[in-house]
């Protein structure tokens, strides 16, 4: 009897231990996404029906087709209705009225990944009203009091790894210098760029202090840096100019690194380079976010030299297991609790880990993973 009753007594304690949904201490992807299968499994009875509304902005970008692609799979996985709605090209104004639907639609939690950190704060007063939770999803939603947590990757050491990359491979601790930069960012309306660009130049600024890292255009202000909508086509029209204004060229001016915060400027900022006469064999070094089919081709051309990835699949299965336990009145993981204030006070968030990618690794991250084929990227 004894035995009988110890055994029922650890199989309760393992079921628990699966359903569980965390506390407050960091987790590796892999477990991340390990804790939101078990969670979502051990809770689909209870969720089937329940609705969970998605906002996206755009599907103009590769990442946020792949972002909500794999959210609705693991929500529905998880037994949940799902609402997934793309705000067409970037539209502020429809992102507000698909977010009025979704509120009055009989949705229980809202993920919305903002077009503007700073446009929702109106539209989100009604999902207060009804109770409705609020997880903002990579990007930071600000001035609203009726977001509950964020779910992110850990956009400072994104930065912080495309800063070391240009100085490891320029070797800053050792040469002399001069080296010529020039330094592209993202949306001024997306508050990661703040993290993005604040990251990376924290490492960069010592040399350019210095004197080793000049910056010939003398933009070096985020507002100067600014890519509006991260669009390839403005980060190519500005690099155009910056090639024309200070004679950068394969024979004239050399131009030894270009900071881009994501893969679409740097996409831009490569077809610049090509169209002066640039080659994989003089190519400055480009940074770049999000391991973009395009971008993952040109480090495999020579024409890119990094990209951070960051597995979307990973965030979607945090998200889920964050839902699972808003809607069953557990603890809901989070892992920093001091970095995100969003003007009305310090947001709870998780922050996935991001990783380095390179031509030497890219094998490992993105074909043995599952997340690309060879065919995508022949």
């Amino acid at each position: 009897m004894k035995k009988k009753l110890l055994s029922l007594a650890l199989a309760a304690m393992m079921t628990l231990s699966l359903a569980a949904c965390g506390g407050g201490g960091a987790s590796s992807g892999a477990a991340s996404a390990s804790a939101g299968s078990a969670s979502a499994s051990s809770s689909t009875a209870a969720s089937t029906g329940v609705k969970v509304g998605v906002s996206m902005p755009t599907q103009s970008l590769q990442r946020w087709n792949q972002d909500g692609t794999n959210m609705k799979a693991e929500l529905e996985k998880a037994g949940y209705e799902v609402d997934l709605q793309y705000a067409g090209d970037n539209d502020i104004p429809t992102q507000v009225n698909q977010l009025e639907n979704m509120i009055t639609g009989g949705c229980k939690v809202l993920v919305v990944a903002s077009i503007d950190g700073s446009a929702l704060t109106e539209v989100l007063k009604g999902a207060k009203d009804a109770n409705i939770p609020v997880i903002a999803y990579d990007r930071l939603i600000m001035n609203s009091d009726a977001v509950s947590y964020y779910a992110t990757f850990d956009n400072y050491k994104v930065g912080q790894f495309q800063g070391n990359y240009i100085k490891d491979a320029l070797d800053l601790d050792n040469q002399a210098g001069p080296f010529n930069i020039e330094l592209v960012t993202g949306a001024p309306d997306d508050n990661n760029v703040n993290f993005f660009f604040g990251g990376a130049m924290d490492v960069l600024q010592p040399y350019i202090d210095s004197g080793k890292l000049v910056i010939p255009s003398g933009q070096t202000s985020k507002a100067q840096c600014a890519t509006p909508n991260w669009s390839t086509e403005e980060s190519q029209k500005r690099m155009e100019n910056l090639i024309t204004s200070n004679g950068y060229g394969p024979t004239a001016t050399k131009l030894d690194a270009v900071l881009c915060s994501n893969d679409s400027t740097a996409n831009g900022v490569t077809n610049a380079l090509l169209g002066a006469g640039y080659t994989a064999d003089n190519m400055p070094i480009i940074t770049g976010q999000d391991c973009d089919k395009p971008s993952v081709k040109n480090m495999l051309a020579g024409t890119q030299s990094m990209s951070i990835f960051k597995d979307t699949r990973t965030l979607a299965s945090q998200v889920v297991e964050m839902v699972d336990c808003i809607l069953q009145g557990k603890e809901v993981p989070v892992n920093d609790t001091k970095t995100y204030d969003n003007g009305t006070g310090v947001i709870p968030s998780f922050l996935c880990d991001p990783v380095v990618c390179t031509k030497d690794n890219y094998k490992q991250l993105l074909i043995d993973s599952g997340y690309y084929t060879e065919a995508d990227l022949a």
